[in-house]
């Protein structure tokens, strides 16, 4: 990248076109997922646009049509937690640090998260001012998947969400449209796919209000709103184990959906990622949260589950990753408790 001006390198592209500056996340190939060098970039071009007057807003997109971003680069973490780590607890850090720079940035910031967006997309794009979803739009926090935890300040937003519908976000890894994640708090605006390009032309000619007033819609209703009363009452117990007898115990075959779902994953992940969720409603900003999510992640870089996680589903795509502990049951207080404990390298803002 040469300026704030306009420039570009493999992964980043960026333009100033009337005092707009647009961000391009350019590895269509990898659904845009974030490396290294990408959060890199961002940082030090979010912080000269904030000071540049030339620049009004920002609008953060990604190149090809199958989303925003679909989260870190799996395969980097999976190659430094075997070793390591060093390597990943930097990418993180560098990340949380973006994601609080966004959470607090001075001028208008707008994400377009169509198409997928996932762990490390939403840190570029929920924490934003003005969050724009489509109809193909298809949000997570997966973690619990490959044996993590949602990070990038996701448990901000998920402690927040109405009852307990970021608690079941959290705890299935299951994905949710655009209607869902206006009703959970991660997005504002809902705009057609096909008018996304019209958008952001009307940002450029006639601002961010202009935009919104041609072309957001009302949103579609969300279908995981409609299920909070079985949600709030499955996951209002005290344990993940609870949780999952409240859900096996429920008539809706939903709640049945979800037990077989969190019952799949990481049992250390989802007893951390509970207790994660439920400390975040206590803390009163986005970086008290990202302070905790480091101290998860570099828990988890030293975890078997991690690296586990991401060989089972990811390297060899067998899908049977084998955990350890191996169920819930085993999971004890004191290995939840040492994933929240302070790191020497404490992340601080």
């Amino acid at each position: 990248m040469t300026d704030g001006s306009g420039g570009q390198t493999a992964e980043i592209l960026t333009r100033v076109d009337n005092g707009i500056g647009l961000i391009t996340l350019n590895r269509p190939k990898a659904i845009n997922s974030l490396t290294q060098s990408m959060v890199e970039t961002l940082r030090p071009l979010l912080a000269r646009w904030e000071d540049d007057d030339a620049v009004r807003a920002v609008v953060l997109c990604g190149a090809g049509e199958r989303g925003l971003c679909a989260g870190g680069d799996v395969v980097a973490v999976y190659h430094s937690a075997r070793g390591d780590g060093v390597e990943v607890r930097k990418f993180w850090r560098e990340e949380y640090l973006l994601n609080a720079q966004i959470g607090r940035y001075a001028k208008p910031y707008v994400a377009l998260m169509d198409g997928i967006v996932m762990g490390g997309g939403v840190g570029v794009s929920a924490h934003a001012s003005v969050r724009v979803v489509t109809e193909t739009s298809k949000i997570a926090m997966p973690e619990v998947g490959i044996g993590f935890v949602p990070d990038v300040g996701g448990a901000y937003l998920l402690s927040r969400a109405p009852g307990a519908l970021g608690l079941y976000a959290a705890l299935t890894g299951a994905p949710f449209s655009g209607a869902d994640a206006i009703a959970l708090g991660f997005a504002d605006h809902f705009v057609p796919h096909d008018q996304l390009g019209a958008f952001t032309t009307k940002i450029i000619d006639d601002g961010i209000d202009g935009a919104l007033a041609a072309h957001a819609v009302e949103p579609p209703a969300s279908e995981l709103a409609a299920q909070q009363h079985w949600i709030d009452e499955c996951f209002a117990g005290e344990t993940v184990e609870d949780i999952i007898a409240a859900l096996r115990a429920h008539d809706a075959s939903a709640a049945h959906d979800a037990a077989e779902l969190i019952a799949s994953r990481s049992p250390i992940a989802v007893s951390v990622t509970l207790q994660a969720v439920r400390r975040a409603a206590k803390m009163e900003t986005l970086e008290d949260v990202l302070v905790q999510d480091y101290r998860l992640s570099s828990a988890a870089a030293r975890s078997h589950d991690l690296v586990e996680g991401i060989r089972a589903q990811i390297i060899d795509k067998d899908r049977d990753p084998k955990w350890s502990p191996p169920n819930l049951a085993a999971v004890t207080a004191a290995d939840i408790d040492a994933y929240f404990a302070p790191v020497d390298d404490d992340l601080s803002f």
